[in-house]
């Protein structure tokens, strides 16, 4: 009975430590290729935008603030009607004043600095 036990046992180890020795040692290297190809959607988009040379496709980063006046005020980008915008009234303000814009109504922050949403084409 002990020796049928260490054939059962033998025969059960083989089975199951081999192949996972067999593939752990093969070289065989398994690669995924290019993430553009593996990306859908919103994700392919920003990339494609990246390839192009739009590190920004978003506009997420800040602005430099142009006049400000009501006649040429700061314009900023949007693919959408309304968008919201954070002023930061003097550099060493330790606050962000937070507003909306809307498509064709320039707004005047707390400041005096004026804002303008102007179109972009969405990524």
């Amino acid at each position: 009975m002990a020796s049928f036990c260490r054939i059962v046992a033998t025969a059960a180890r083989k089975n199951v430590w081999s192949p996972a020795v067999r593939c752990a040692s093969s070289s065989v290297k398994v690669t995924f290729g290019d993430p553009l190809e593996h990306a859908t959607g919103l994700e392919k988009r920003e990339m494609l935008a990246k390839v192009a040379g739009n590190s920004n496709p978003f506009d997420t980063k800040v602005f430099k603030k142009g006049p400000g006046t009501r006649t040429q005020p700061t314009e900023i980008p949007s693919a959408y009607s309304a968008r919201i915008v954070g002023c930061t009234c003097d550099e060493e303000a330790t606050s962000i004043s937070f507003m909306w814009l809307h498509m064709g109504e320039p707004k005047r922050c707390e400041c005096g600095h004026w804002y303008k949403l102007v179109h972009k084409a969405p990524v």
